[in-house]
């Protein structure tokens, strides 16, 4: 735990130095889940995402952000639009993970409407 505390400062410095850098923002945010800070963490994803909506890891990760906190429904919205995103890069890996996690939760998002 020690060392994700001293990612976690390591990561904000840069992060101070350099505010708009997806990378270190992604980064910092998975280091703060570790540690569950889960609300700086979706913070930074959400960050991330309004700036740069190409950048197409943090549609899963901010998915499951949200079907931890009982966001359902965001959590498809993010897993469906992440889709068309990686979908129009190519980039086949994440199509797999987003559908993955999008039928996963599948059955509960037809309990919670």
């Amino acid at each position: 735990m020690a060392g994700n505390k001293k990612n976690i400062a390591q990561l904000a410095g840069f992060l101070k130095k350099n505010p708009n850098d997806s990378f270190t923002k992604f980064a910092l945010a998975l280091e703060l889940l570790k540690s569950d800070e889960i609300s700086k963490a979706r913070i930074l994803f959400e960050s991330v995402l309004k700036q740069d909506p190409e950048y197409v890891g943090v549609y899963y990760h901010l998915g499951k952000l949200y079907e931890r906190t009982g966001r359902l429904q965001d959590a498809a919205e993010m897993y469906q639009t992440g889709l068309k995103v990686a979908e129009k890069q190519n980039n086949t890996r994440t199509v797999i993970e987003l559908n993955d996690a999008l039928e996963l939760i599948k059955p509960d998002l037809k309990h919670d409407t």
